[in-house]
């Protein structure tokens, strides 16, 4: 039962890691406002050219009109697709979205493998030759799972590679994401390991028939050290910049496209005032700095 409690653990503890992450976001002081237009949110079609609700005469005696459809557009289009990356280092955005990509495709593969689970518990085996739904399921999860692995490899390995050769790069890369990198990439080598002996992800399908019974979990040795991996790395994640994937949101919603007008007795003028009241605890430690103060001797 040991797999089958360390898979469980593994899955909570991703869930519930990601979302003390995204408490913690929630939970900040208010940043340092950058307004960076265009703000996909203003109504009346100004977000397509960069325009504002501040244009208008005596703005703040008009009702404001904001559209959440184009912030959340905005933010799909470089969560799903790293839009920046690609428009401004095209040669880096393929090995980038490669793993990103992978990473994608494995979420798809993983929720297949449960409707194939699901579907198997109820009675009707998942086969390439079934037919129908069957057929269906076992294509659909033959193919996530195959081009998600071999992508996270190429991404992951392709990065490192790349960090380790470029120059600049370099220069910017720690220890820990060069370990972020190859733990990845051990995670995808290892699963391609255990799929080269089961080309139908049947052993996936049942993990999942398993979990949903709590039953032990059947695993030889390449399949235990990669559950054991797989799991190790959900933990992982959501505690490193990894994170990102929560803190998307809260960059693009609350600090490029922040815009919310400092009216008096509104919302934003209390939380504008909360700001003023913090007090940082980092100290400067420049020989031009009065130590404690953050003060300039000049």
């Amino acid at each position: 039962m040991f797999l089958t409690l360390f898979t469980y653990f593994s899955i909570f503890a991703f869930i519930g890691l990601s979302a003390y992450k995204a408490y913690q976001y929630a939970k900040m002081p208010m940043h340092g406002r950058w307004e960076l237009y265009p703000v996909p949110k203003e109504g009346e079609g100004r977000g397509h050219y960069g325009g504002s609700y501040y244009e208008e005469v005596e703005w703040w005696k008009k009702p404001r009109k904001i559209t959440h459809a184009g912030e959340i557009v905005d933010m799909l289009k470089e969560m799903l697709f790293i839009k920046n990356l690609f428009v401004n280092q095209r040669r880096q955005w393929w090995i980038c979205y490669s793993l990103h990509l992978g990473i994608y495709l494995l979420f798809l593969w993983t929720f297949m493998l449960l409707v194939g689970a699901i579907t198997e518990l109820a009675g009707t085996p998942v086969t390439a030759t079934a037919g129908g739904w069957s057929s269906l399921v076992y294509y659909v999860t033959f193919l996530s799972g195959a081009s998600g692995a071999i992508l996270l490899t190429v991404g992951s390995g392709g990065l490192f590679l790349k960090r380790m050769s470029d120059s600049t790069l370099k220069k910017y890369t720690t220890l820990q994401e060069y370990f972020n990198l190859l733990f990845l990439f051990a995670v995808a080598v290892s699963g391609l390991v255990v799929w080269s002996g089961d080309i139908g992800f049947n052993y996936g399908r049942e993990i999942m028939m398993a979990l949903l019974t709590f039953s032990p979990i059947q695993a030889d040795t390449a399949l235990t050290v990669h559950i054991i991996l797989l799991g190790a790395v959900m933990i992982y994640i959501p505690q490193t910049k990894m994170s990102h994937y929560v803190g998307k949101y809260f960059a693009f919603h609350k600090v490029l496209w922040e815009n919310e007008p400092n009216l008096r007795n509104s919302k934003m003028e209390a939380i504008v005032k909360e700001a003023l009241s913090y007090k940082p605890k980092a100290t400067w430690s420049a020989p031009h700095i009065n130590p404690g103060t953050g003060n300039s001797d000049n």
